[in-house]
């Protein structure tokens, strides 16, 4: 007798119980590979009443209820327990009271859901199902509580500068949008599509989480139309930069199709793709050997990629009226230089030219954001993809937004 009340006093100790509740049985089944733990309190107990907190309400009636909790060893664990309604004297009526290690209406302990949450950070959900052995679909509906309960709590009233993209939910045209807090370097909000209405939706959201589209200072995006114009008309107070990294994009794409075009007459470019793309500090030996051969070819690739690394200097200058003065050089030379896809990028450059100034007033770039864009994208592959846009957000808000679940801290060493 003596050795079961050892055995109670210690599973209640692991199940963090408090008075009145306790450990009243315990069956193990080696056969069904399974445990299962009653829990109960003494007769004559009294709880809080859940409504206006008053001690001492009595128990009414009972429900009784299971939950499955972390395995012990290898095996699988179930709570039981007789949940009690009170009956509150002062007049709240008959309330179902709250059990210490669980939340209401779910079917798991709060520990077991603490294990999901953290497990999710780093595993596909499918291969977490397999590894608890519960069906998927329960899993998301614990991911997806705890993102929405704890997104509900944020507060985005320090936000200031502000970094988006669109990154791809899955193969074709359906894609999701990011928000970022640059200061904070976390993931603030994600919405499914890539236009403007994804702005307007996060401007929505920032007054849900007290905070203001008009106190955002910055925004940084690509050369989106449709950024732009949300940007411009959610967040007029704000100073839109445009990321040097897709600003960079339209050079080398200009440059490389110069290439093709060229490569299409002279042999001696095929193959030398990635050495225009990057920069002479960056190229294997063998790239920059080939460079050399090709310096005294005379080649109007040549002469483009001498373009594009003009365009980089841009970033270097030390003002914002150096890098105009700059830019206005790069620009007659670019338009000048009869490379038709130099040309073009130029007029792009021309007609984005306040927001690639911009740079100089925040050094701001989406960096972070294509860093947090990378993790959302190794978990997209590490699960195979994702069933649809919501599952991707709610695994995209877990990797990189730092939320608060409010639940138990585990330890796995």
């Amino acid at each position: 007798m003596m050795m079961v009340m050892d055995y109670r006093s210690l599973f209640a100790a692991a199940l963090g119980l408090t008075p009145p509740w306790q450990v009243l049985d315990i069956q193990f089944s080696a056969d069904q590979n399974r445990l299962d733990i009653w829990v109960g309190y003494p007769t004559g107990s009294t709880f809080d009443c859940p409504a206006c907190g008053h001690v001492g309400a009595s128990v009414y009636d009972t429900k009784e209820k299971t939950w499955r909790h972390l395995n012990f060893f290898q095996y699988r664990t179930y709570l039981h327990a007789r949940v009690p309604r009170v009956k509150c004297p002062y007049g709240c009526g008959v309330k179902q009271i709250t059990v210490p290690w669980a939340r209401p209406g779910s079917d798991f302990t709060l520990l077991f859901e603490s294990l999901i949450m953290l497990l999710a950070q780093d595993m596909p959900v499918k291969a977490i199902a397999e590894l608890v052995g519960e069906h998927d679909t329960r899993l998301w509906r614990i991911l997806e509580h705890y993102v929405e309960q704890a997104r509900a709590k944020e507060d985005y009233s320090n936000v200031q500068e502000v970094g988006v993209d669109e990154t791809a939910a899955k193969r074709g045209h359906d894609y999701i949008t990011l928000f970022v807090d640059l200061d904070a370097c976390r993931l603030i909000f994600a919405t499914p599509g890539k236009g403007k209405e994804t702005v307007d939706a996060f401007a929505k959201d920032l007054r849900e989480h007290k905070g203001d589209p008009n106190a955002i200072k910055t925004v940084c995006c690509d050369l989106s139309p449709a950024f732009i114009a949300g940007v411009k008309s959610a967040m007029p107070q704000a100073q839109l930069v445009f990321d040097r990294f897709h600003v960079m994009k339209i050079i080398n794409e200009a440059v490389d199709e110069v290439r093709r075009d060229e490569a299409r007459q002279n042999e001696t470019l095929k193959k030398t793709r990635y050495i225009w793309l990057k920069n002479p500090q960056n190229l294997t030996a063998k790239q920059r050997k080939k460079l050399e051969s090709l310096k005294n070819e005379h080649l109007d690739t040549m002469r483009a990629y001498g373009l594009k690394l003009s365009f980089q200097e841009f970033f270097d200058q030390p003002d914002r009226e150096s890098g105009e003065q700059h830019l206005k050089r790069w620009y007659f030379w670019a338009t000048h230089s009869k490379l038709v896809p130099m040309i073009q990028a130029a007029y792009t450059i021309k007609d984005h030219w306040e927001g690639i100034l911009n740079w100089f007033n925040s050094k701001v770039s989406n960096g972070i954001l294509e860093g947090l864009n990378s993790l959302i994208q190794a978990a997209k592959a590490r699960a195979r993809g994702y069933r649809n846009s919501k599952t991707l957000i709610t695994i995209a808000y877990i990797i990189t937004s730092r939320l608060d679940y409010g639940l138990p801290r585990l330890c796995l060493c």
